[in-house]
Formats: structure tokens, sequence, C-alpha cells
């Protein structure tokens, strides 16, 4: 299957040489005005109404999920500056280089890794788009001085909507008005779909096999596991497994080994943030009584990064890849 990046590219250049194609030989001036033609523009984000007089040219990156939509849609160079943690793996060298390009504020976070930034710090970059809220520079915070911010919807506080692969191709094209870039965003959203075929058909009916997703605490600590209300459920279904977390309508919670023994999953796939992928899964394994679960008996643990799976976003897609073919090669 190739990659959501050299799907894109073709599909965005024979979008882009059709528009070229038809649009004859327009002057710059009248392609400035056609872009300037869907504002102002409001989008509804977190139910609140946020709206846009123009595309926006600056814009600050507060998390990292927004990432794979900028550069499929070819703004990612409007992204002035950045804060919080992009790890590589996430990224083809293209994006890399583009990430490098763009000034790096801070890579802080507090013990429960949650990016710390001032108000200050964000506003001296004057922008005119904040993607991705944080716990200490609220909505509100920002629009007291007239910043916009958008959030991905899957985490926007209080949701319980239960998300599924549709949702990515929506988000695609929220961002593909927001940039005016909507032709782009119909060429992602077919590379996606045609990924998204592949992969199912790679996993075929499934195995029936039952399996978790659950977030560790390095040296000892809570468990997370993931219900129906997050990302990794409909990931799960997509790789031919059953979630056995499919009761539960909460995105994450806490879970006790005596409650996974107790459903003993066939297939475990650990998600952390940064760190040593090997300490994460012993943060699991080294837990009492963890030795018992199948998944663990058996070897059938798969430890990714988190965005590979939350929030919907197209590197839910690569990590839907990476299950499928990881399971795929064991069985």
């Amino acid at each position: 299957m190739k990659p959501l990046r050299t799907a894109i590219a073709v599909a965005v250049s024979a979008a882009m040489l059709l528009t070229a194609s038809c649009g004859g030989g327009g002057t710059d001036d009248g392609a400035a005005a056609a872009a300037g033609q869907g504002y102002p523009l409001t989008i509804t984000n977190c139910g609140v109404d946020v709206t846009f007089e123009a595309a926006p040219q600056r814009v600050v990156l507060l998390k990292s999920a927004a990432v794979p939509y900028l550069h499929a849609l070819g703004v990612l160079d409007r992204v002035t500056a950045r804060a919080g943690q992009y790890p590589a793996e996430y990224y083809d060298e293209a994006t890399l280089a583009e990430l490098d390009r763009i000034a790096l504020l801070t890579d802080k976070t507090d013990t429960s890794g949650h990016l710390q930034i001032s108000k200050e710090v964000v506003i001296s970059q004057q922008p005119d788009l904040v993607l991705g809220e944080v716990d200490n520079l609220s909505r509100d915070t920002l629009s007291a001085v007239d910043i916009p911010l958008l959030e991905e919807p899957a985490m926007c506080p209080g949701s319980t909507t239960v998300p599924t692969f549709d949702d990515i191709y929506a988000q695609l094209r929220t961002y593909g008005e927001v940039f005016d870039r909507a032709d782009e965003a119909a060429a992602a959203v077919t590379a996606l779909e045609e990924r998204m075929a592949q992969v199912r058909a790679q996993a075929g009916a499934g195995t029936g096999r039952t399996a978790a997703v659950l977030y560790p605490t390095v040296g000892g600590g809570v468990t997370y596991a993931y219900g129906t209300a997050s990302m990794a459920h409909p990931q799960l279904e997509a790789a031919g497994f059953r979630n056995v977390f499919d009761d539960v309508p909460e995105r994450v919670f806490e879970v006790t080994v005596e409650e996974l023994l107790g459903r003993d999953p066939e297939v475990l796939i650990l998600l952390y943030s940064d760190g040593d992928p090997v300490a994460v899964e012993q943060g699991l394994t080294g837990l009492p009584g963890a030795e018992n679960l199948a998944a663990v008996r058996n070897g059938d643990v798969l430890t990714q990064l988190f965005n590979f799976t939350e929030p919907p976003t197209p590197l839910s897609v690569d990590g839907l890849e990476r299950i499928v073919r990881h399971f795929q090669a064991e069985s």
C-alpha cells in the first residue's frame, strides 16, 4: 500500500494540473480575488462558531495532530511557530523538512504530558489562527485578544461522539475550507479512501480475535484503556479485531490488571507519547499478574505512538496499516 504522502501527492498534483488547464490565462490578481470568495467563513468547532475573514497566513501549532492535514493541503508553510512534541516517526522526509523550518517555542510538558506555554509567548507570534487547545491556554483566553482557535473535534471537552474514519475525511474538508484549499482537500480524501479500501481488503473479515488498546504508565502506576468513544474502537474493527471494551461508552478510562484478566484480550496495542517503546511495554507486562494475559503469553503485543490512533487524523490510517501488517505477519 502506498503511504499517504505518495497517494496524496499524486492526487493533488492531478487536481492542480486539471485546475490549471481549465483556468486559461487568468492573472494573479484574478486568482487572488477568487481565493477570497468563500469568506467570511464560519466554522463550528467544539460548539463554538469561529469566523475567518480570510484564509489564515500565520498559524501557531500547540498540538501535532493537525500536521498531516496541513501537509496534505500544502499549507504547512503558513505555520510560523509550533510548540509541543513532533516525533519524527510520524512523518516522511518532506514533512520533517517543513517542520524543521518552523520555530519551536517549547517542547516542555508537565508530569502528565500536557504542554505548558504562556499566553504571552503565543500572542507574541501574532497568529491569525491557533491549532490545538492546551490546559493553561484556553479558547476563551485567545478569543479575548481576537485570536481564533480550532481543536480536533474528537478532543473537544465533553465530546461523546463515536468517531469513525469518515471524521478524518470531514476534517480534511473543513481545513480545506478554512485554508481555501477545497480541491486539494478533495484529492486528499480520495487518496485516503483508496488506502482504506486497500487495508480493509488486506484485513479481510478478520480472525475474530479480541483486542484492547491501552496506555500504560512507564515505571508503574495507572493503566488506561480505550472504549467506543475513542478512535481505537473503529481502528480495531477495521483491522478485524473485536474490542474487549466495546461495552464501555467512554473515550479513555482507568483499568486494572484484574479487569484485563477478566476480559483477557488476545491482542494488545500499547500507545505512548514519547520515550522508549520497550519501557512502555514493560510498563504493562511488569505489572503483577500481567504475564497471565493471553496477548502477553503469546507475544501478540504492538507498541506504537499515540497519534497513530488518537485523535482521528490521517495518521490513524497509518496506524491501521501498521496494525494489519504487524499481526498478519505474525499469523
